[in-house]
């Protein structure tokens, strides 16, 4: 069995700058904060106006264990059971999913839900029960 930590606090405070993060996107240049969407429009056909800020929101989410580091002083210990196998076809499974759904946790779960966006209810109930069902399987099921 592969143990987990409660961290209640680091959670609120982690989702408390995801939400503010997704606020200020839409507030400022009217899109939503998926991730996924964000990613994929940093390759060609590019859109001028809008590479820089897309770059730098990317760039953000690459630099926020740099900046936990420098104000702890530490990193939160990373522990992955699978092997690289696993860890290409997880991401292109998550990657096809994404693309397949027109959206990702981000913008389903934190945008679309927060928008009261039914597609959005129904996208996040979907990759959630896939993923309970997954954890299940792979911790229970050999």
């Amino acid at each position: 069995m592969v143990a987990t930590s409660f961290t209640p606090i680091a959670s609120i405070i982690g989702g408390a700058l995801i939400g503010i993060a997704a606020v200020l996107l839409m507030g400022f240049s009217g899109r939503i904060a998926g991730i996924s969407g964000i990613a994929s429009r940093l390759l060609p056909p590019y859109e001028d106006h809008e590479f820089a800020g897309r770059l730098a929101f990317i760039a953000g989410l690459l630099a926020a264990p740099l900046l936990v580091r420098l104000a702890t002083g530490d990193l939160p210990s990373q522990t992955i059971q699978a092997g690289p196998p696993v860890l290409v076809i997880a991401g292109l499974l998550v990657g096809f999913g994404s693309v397949w759904g027109s959206g990702c946790t981000s913008g389903h779960g934190v945008c679309g839900v927060s928008r009261l966006s039914m597609r959005s209810f129904v996208a996040t109930a979907v990759f959630m029960a896939t993923a309970i069902v997954t954890v299940y399987l792979v911790r229970h099921g050999g």
